[in-house]
């Protein structure tokens, strides 16, 4: 599998398929530090926490592939919610 991070900067820009600007950006706003997300096409990367949101940018610790920003535009990152963190 390709690492999507690729030589800009940790900049994730995978596209999912379906998904407007418009709901990314609603998604977005609704993203708080120190939330706990999922990336839906990188089940490896583990657990993430938002460090930050920036104009549709959110700067996000994964448990494996450490600090990725995202594109949230691009990327519909999944909240996880409850202590058991599935």
């Amino acid at each position: 599998m390709a690492d999507a991070r690729g030589d800009q900067g940790g900049e994730v820009g995978l596209v999912l398929h379906g998904l407007n600007r418009a709901k990314g950006q609603e998604m977005s706003a609704l993203l708080e530090p120190g939330m706990l997300v999922r990336h839906p096409e990188q089940a490896d990367w583990g657990l993430g926490q938002v460090q930050s949101n920036i104009d549709d940018k959110v700067t996000v610790n994964f448990e494996h592939a450490g600090k990725v920003v995202i594109d949230m535009r691009r990327v519909f990152l999944v909240p996880v919610a409850g202590p058991d963190h599935p």
